[in-house]
């Protein structure tokens, strides 16, 4: 492999650093649907939907400088006051944020998640997991 266009990342600590280092032209993607996990965690359950929606409304944004002034929005409303770690965390990965709005709707909604990608190595490790070893051949054995 020679280069990456973009790497959607999960918010492991320094997986965007060595992606970097290797590969300097990639574009560092922060994964929407972790960032939005990591927020909801804030937030009791009866809060959720609400604060959801309002998340919504910031990586839904045709762009970056609508997508801040949102989470600004955000910020100073109600939930953005009772939850002040959100706008926070949203801020703090802003610049891995921001490349999610380069891109058109329809690709935005292969890279705004991991998820795809965890599924399918999830399925990997209960297959692995279940046959405990691949089966030897008969030719291997004699």
């Amino acid at each position: 492999m020679k280069d990456i266009l973009i790497a959607v990342v999960d918010g492991l600590k320094g997986f965007p650093e060595a992606i970097s280092a290797i590969f300097p032209e990639t574009q560092i993607q922060t994964c929407i649907v972790h960032l939005i996990r990591y927020s909801l965690s804030f937030c009791g359950w009866k809060e959720r939907k609400l604060v959801a929606q309002a998340l919504k409304e910031i990586y839904k944004s045709p762009t970056a400088e609508i997508a801040e002034k949102r989470l600004e929005e955000f910020d100073q409303s109600q939930l953005g006051k009772k939850y002040p770690m959100i706008a926070q965390s949203w801020r703090r990965n802003w610049e891995e944020v921001i490349p999610f709005f380069h891109y058109p709707q329809e690709i935005r909604t292969m890279i705004y998640t991991t998820s795809v990608l965890e599924n399918v190595n999830m399925r990997i490790r209960k297959i692995i997991k279940n046959r405990g070893i691949f089966p030897v051949t008969k030719q291997l054995q004699n």
